[in-house]
């Protein structure tokens, strides 16, 4: 897995112009209609062409380095998601992420909390996140999984299982 370390006291004036960029486009998308013409065309503003067809993404979306988030084909993300994706969040085709979801690829550093120690998140193919659940950096939630509502995900979750609780740990296999 691909760990960074980022210094935001470092920022680019190019860097932070795309963070205002992001955060006044994504201002405007949880002030617009859904399913508009021109709420589509937010949501093509923030992910650019990083957002796959066919799936949604529902208002109530916080975070940052929209720039960093795939997001597959056919994928459903409701409302209240929070993606805080500096480590980069891939999301495959036909995940579903519930309500209050929380995705996040970065945390501070122990010994200088302004550092970020970023880890990829990646939601597998036909993978279920639960409402209210977390993500946290670095780990997989494998194909056809699901995260139960409320599970705090620190570990690899495996492909066809179902995990719940905080810590999240194995309950069951798919069938």
């Amino acid at each position: 897995m691909q760990e960074t370390i980022v210094d935001p006291r470092k920022t680019t004036s190019e860097e932070h112009a795309e963070g205002v960029r992001q955060a006044q486009v994504l201002f405007k998308l949880n002030h617009t209609m859904p399913y508009t013409d021109e709420y589509n065309a937010l949501l093509r503003e923030l992910f650019g062409d990083n957002l796959g067809e066919g799936g949604w993404v529902m208002p109530g979306l916080t975070g940052v380095c929209f720039d960093r988030v795939k997001i597959g084909r056919n994928v459903m993300i409701m409302n209240n998601c929070l993606m805080m994706s500096r480590g980069g969040i891939t999301i495959d085709d036909g995940a579903m992420i519930a309500a209050n979801a929380q995705l996040i690829s970065n945390n501070h550093d122990l010994h200088d909390r302004q550092l970020l120690i970023c880890k990829p998140v990646h939601i597998g193919r036909n993978a279920w996140v639960g409402a209210g659940a977390t993500i946290l950096p670095g780990v997989t939630v494998g194909d056809n999984a699901v995260v139960a509502a409320g599970a705090v995900v620190t570990k690899d979750v495996a492909p066809n299982t179902i995990v719940g609780g905080n810590p999240a740990k194995f309950i069951r296999s798919v069938d």
